[in-house]
């Protein structure tokens, strides 16, 4: 509650222009990051964007708005997700993330490009959505979600941009609501791992508990106005 007592400082003539996204600490995974995270939009930034449904065309806006040089991405995290009211909802939450972290800002590597153009962050991503979260209602759909996502971006010819269509997001589940979920998982981390050269293996319950317990434990926030680059040129000296 205390960070709606909060004040946000724009920089100069843009106060109208920019997106700020928090992170959030995903309960299925432990991850934290602006999925799930609290936001603060402008009307005029909403209504000027060319993105998701209104995009003009580019590789870049057919799947994120994230790309958007007045969208900060901001380093303090002030709230926590829960992407797994049922399975559904597990599967689709996974399922996503699974499709855009394989990306290379919204385009799409090949199999040889995938190691070298996928930003490293995003492959860690990837791969703690492809393995943890054993211990919540659901997390075993999100985990099929994750590598099925991946899967089908990467390795076969199905349209990535059919990320964003919740509707045929909904007509892919009835393809696997009646499979198991670790079975799904197990069959498709096959391919994940000889093709991709990914990590697959699913941490049981109480593996999963001791990777979130750990994950982060140091975490801090710095101040709601510190952005991700901040940190990011912070530490490496710039």
């Amino acid at each position: 509650p205390e960070f709606f007592n909060q004040t946000l400082t724009f920089p100069d003539d843009t106060w109208d222009q920019l997106v700020f996204r928090w992170r959030a600490r995903n309960v299925i995974n432990g991850l934290m990051y602006g999925n799930g995270g609290l936001s603060s939009w402008t009307r005029t930034f909403a209504h000027n964007m060319r993105t998701h449904e209104a995009s003009d065309g580019q590789t870049e806006t057919q799947v994120e708005f994230c790309f958007d040089p007045q969208y900060w991405a901001m380093h303090d995290c002030y709230s926590t997700t829960h992407p797994n009211g049922d399975a559904f909802h597990a599967w689709r939450a996974g399922f996503r993330e699974g499709v855009k972290m394989c990306l290379n800002r919204g385009r799409k590597p090949s199999v040889s490009e995938f190691r070298d153009q996928v930003h490293r962050r995003n492959l860690d991503h990837l791969s703690i959505w492809h393995n943890i979260g054993t211990d919540v209602p659901h997390g075993e759909w999100a985990i099929a979600g994750a590598r099925q996502g991946t899967y089908m971006t990467m390795l076969t010819a199905w349209d990535h941009q059919q990320v964003q269509d919740f509707d045929a997001l909904a007509e892919l589940w009835l393809t696997v609501k009646d499979s198991e979920p670790r079975h799904l998982s197990n069959r498709i981390g096959t391919d994940l791992g000889t093709q991709l050269a990914l990590p697959v293996l699913i941490f049981e319950a109480e593996q999963s508990r001791f990777f979130k317990q750990h994950y982060r434990s140091d975490w801090h926030n710095r101040g709601i106005m510190v952005r991700e680059m901040d940190v990011i040129n912070q530490q490496q000296g710039q």
